[in-house]
């Protein structure tokens, strides 16, 4: 009946373009397909719920080339459109050079945007085959015919280059959703259709469009399909922001009638383009969506003021004028959020890449608990929803954020993998730092959140430290997991030793107290600093001295600083930030007058300069600059690397990943001959003292045990296992028979052993340093100190217990 009565009106007034959502699809329900499910389907729970579907599949070719075509600017890409789609391309993308700039602001795929050909706005035309000849066979043709047409093209044909060039498409929305220095933008106006022969029409009125309204946004989209996403710097906090929005989709609707195109060509028309639906189809054919509804719904219980009888755009904002969100003072200055916690609580658009169950690094909690608190986003809007003030409380005792924090491992997965940036481990860190205000943690906080005292302690007698820490009362008091190992403090500490590294025999082996030479003398202006991190200098003193000895091989002249300092970074994940800022305070008071560059062999040590340093102290950001990871300092210095032809497993440190990025890792084992495979595994679950606590162990193995673990298991006896992270290569050791070498490491053994290297040995185990036995009366001589310092802390903590309960009881 809906068909008989209202065909003639379909058939007029449905637009005949490749993208049309808007509204319900009748034109589906006309003769001769008359499919009802086709008509439901985009409905947008309007009518039903699909629990059950059948899909008709479209055919996906093995191979793929991807042409990517540059254009004076995006209008010029748009008119060009028709032109290549007579070549039948698979996929054809479009994007102007503003979301090149956003995507150089925020940092985001530098070496893709290098390889784009020249041009201010580009096509990505993709090409398919059932081999990479067929495939490259069909883009050249292309090519051939639109040389002449076009100001320039580059055929990408390898996937690894075809992977890098569609990240920069595909970051549309990290890159447009904020960019700082920029603009906040907002959807409302993001994914519009015409036919692909009118595109570059629609673009250029577009732009003035937004123009004239003063409103700024970058275009990109489905070209081939006639559907540009753009999201736009709507004021949407204001009275006066937001009656210009609401009259700037009038207009911008009216716009697109124009061309004969749809309000909404992928997402649908929800509540921000709903009540203009009367503008394209008429109150007649909205009187047949009424119809349509009635039947499924008869009660209208179906997801109301969507599509039928809708809100207005306006109504039921997230932000709205009457937005005035709870704004604490914090610890962290955020000033890439204006300042405010609760406005860095809006980066999150609910995109959800952090509910992926494999590849990346976040959120390595979300991939094995699969419930949506434990996600980025998960906690993101619970956070603010915490600074709203609505549905929870606006408070830093929350319990439920507190929850759901509960198990986030500080990773930055999210910081480097989210589109928008989401800093989870920030937030969680100014979080518990006001929850903890004024009452005891957890004692995991102390028993490793200050590991650097313990460790210094632990240094006047090491091995009484050991045998104290191996024992199981003290691992219960600490809540330490059973299954776990403490990690062994060293007989002596990296910078006891330093610039004397323990022999370790062979012709490579030289102590300066010995009278040997350096390797080669340092050259004039080739001074470095290592930082001797607390985990390598008190636990791994062998991969600091492994460094020096490269660096000193190549040349240079490596200092420490004259100061034991420490970073803090266990502090963080407690929320302990008024120690960490100490700490802080002590390495910039102890390093700002120097101008040397720092190299650092602890990826989350160097994170903490690059990242937490310029968000609390911006006024000395100058200083992270000056820190680089091993691979970067030779990189930047160019440095001749020997040759290792061996096979190895590459775990990333995920702070590594997200903050300082990998390529520069992966280009210096490429450049020492390393045959190696860097694992997609994410987070090695142990993350800290994460994977020390007894309550987080099984999530802990859990995560490791999704990629990491499985492949170290896997590797053959001659595979070199590297990792830069300290609690990676705990994890390995402890998890698995097999130890990890840091990179410094790596390039030690390559000095050693040269190109070929022997075969079929366990290179790990000579730069594994072996406890010495225990001296009986070092330990009694220091045993009064170390059990004098443990009996103060534990006096300590009776006295904070007994201040809590008063302060409670009070």
């Amino acid at each position: 009946r809906i068909r008989d009565t209202y065909a003639d009106d379909i058939r007029a007034r449905y637009p005949k373009i490749p993208r049309r959502v808007s509204g319900y699809n009748l034109d589906s329900l006309l003769e001769p397909e008359f499919n009802v499910a086709k008509a439901l389907v985009g409905s947008e729970s309007t009518c039903v719920v699909v629990l059950r579907a059948k899909c008709k599949l479209v055919y996906s070719p093995p191979a793929r080339s991807l042409l990517v075509i540059g254009y004076p600017s995006v209008y010029e890409a748009a008119d060009h459109v028709p032109r290549v789609l007579e070549f039948k391309p698979i996929g054809l993308e479009g994007l102007d050079d503003l979301l090149i700039e956003g995507q150089k602001v925020k940092h985001l795929n530098p070496r893709g945007i290098k390889m784009l050909p020249e041009g201010g706005g580009w096509l990505f035309a993709e090409f398919g085959g059932e081999t990479r000849d067929e495939a490259n066979a069909n883009a050249r043709k292309a090519m051939d015919a639109l040389r002449s047409e076009v100001q320039s093209m580059h055929l990408f044909d390898h996937p690894h280059d075809q992977k890098l060039m569609w990240a920069v498409r595909e970051s549309g929305l990290g890159a447009t959703a904020y960019a700082p220095g920029r603009y906040r933008t907002w959807e409302g106006w993001e994914d519009a259709a015409v036919a692909p022969e009118k595109l570059g029409g629609y673009l250029r009125d577009l732009r003035k469009l937004l123009q004239k309204f003063n409103y700024s946004g970058d275009l990109y989209g489905h070209f081939g399909q006639g559907c540009v996403h753009t999201r736009t710097d709507f004021d949407l906090a204001s009275e006066a922001g937001i009656a210009k929005y609401r009259q700037f989709i009038e207009e911008a609707s009216d716009l697109v009638l124009s061309y004969g195109g749809s309000f909404s060509g992928e997402h649908g028309d929800g509540q921000s383009r709903g009540a203009l639906l009367p503008k394209m189809y008429g109150e007649r054919l909205i009187g047949a969506f009424r119809e349509f509804k009635s039947l499924w719904d008869p009660q209208w219980k179906m997801n109301p003021g969507k599509v039928i009888d809708p809100y207005e755009p306006t109504e039921n904002l997230r932000l709205g004028a009457q937005y005035k969100p709870w704004s604490p003072k914090t610890h962290f200055t955020f000033p890439e959020d204006e300042g405010s916690m609760a406005t860095a609580m809006l980066r999150c658009v609910g995109v959800g890449a952090c509910r992926r169950m494999d590849g990346g690094t976040m959120c390595p909690s979300f991939m094995v608990t699969r419930e949506e608190e434990h996600s980025t986003r998960g906690r993101a809007h619970l956070l603010y929803e915490m600074f709203e003030g609505k549905e929870v409380p606006a408070s830093w005792r929350n319990e439920e954020v507190k929850e759901a924090l509960d198990l986030c491992l500080s990773c930055k997965g999210c910081k480097g993998d989210c589109p928008v940036n989401v800093d989870m481990a920030t937030y969680k860190a100014e979080f518990l730092s006001h929850y903890y205000e004024g009452r005891m943690r957890p004692m995991p906080a102390y028993a490793m959140g200050l590991i650097h005292v313990w460790a210094r302690l632990a240094s006047i007698a090491p091995d009484l430290a050991n045998l104290v820490m191996s024992l199981p009362i003290v691992k219960t008091l600490a809540r330490i997991a059973p299954q776990r190992q403490m990690p062994r403090f060293a007989a002596k500490t990296f910078r006891q030793t330093f610039p004397s590294p323990p022999p370790r025999g062979g012709e490579g082996a030289r102590r300066a107290d010995e009278g040997d030479e350096p390797l080669t003398r340092p050259s004039e202006n080739k001074r470095v600093m290592l930082w001797p991190d607390t985990f390598n200098n008190h636990f791994s003193p062998d991969t600091a001295h492994a460094a020096v000895e490269f660096l000193q091989a190549n040349g240079y002249e490596v200092t420490i600083p004259r100061k034991q300092l420490c970073c803090g970074r266990p502090l963080y994940d407690w929320g302990m930030l008024d120690a960490a800022k100490k700490l802080l305070r002590e390495a910039i008071d102890a390093l700002k007058d120097d101008d040397i560059p720092i190299v650092g062999l602890e990826p989350s040590c160097i994170s903490v300069f690059r990242d937490e340093l310029p968000n609390l102290f911006p006024e000395h950001k100058d200083l992270a600059n000056r820190f680089f990871t091993l691979s970067e300092f030779l990189q930047r210095e160019k440095i001749e690397l020997p040759q290792l032809k061996r096979k190895a497993v590459v775990q990333g440190h995920c702070h590594h990943k997200a903050i300082m990025k990998f390529e520069s890792e992966e280009e210096m084992l490429k450049k020492i001959g390393l045959e190696f495979e860097h694992l997609d595994s994410g987070c090695c679950g142990m993350a800290g003292a994460f994977g020390f606590d007894r309550e987080n162990y099984e999530v802990s193995m859990r995560i490791g045990e999704r990629v990491l673990l499985p492949a170290v298991r896997a590797a053959s006896k001659d595979t070199l296992i590297v990792a830069d992270g300290f609690s990676c290569r705990e994890q390995i050791e402890q998890s698995t028979d097999r130890k990890a070498l840091h990179l410094a490491q790596v390039l030690q053994m390559a000095l050693h052993e040269g190109p070929a290297g022997p075969e079929g040995e366990l290179p790990e185990r000579e730069y594994v340093e072996t406890p010495a036995p225990p001296d009986v009366g070092r330990m009694a001589r220091h045993a009064g100190v170390f059990i004098g310092s443990a009996a103060l802390f534990a006096a300590g903590i009776a006295v904070l217990r007994r201040w809590r309960k008063k302060r409670v009881s009070s």
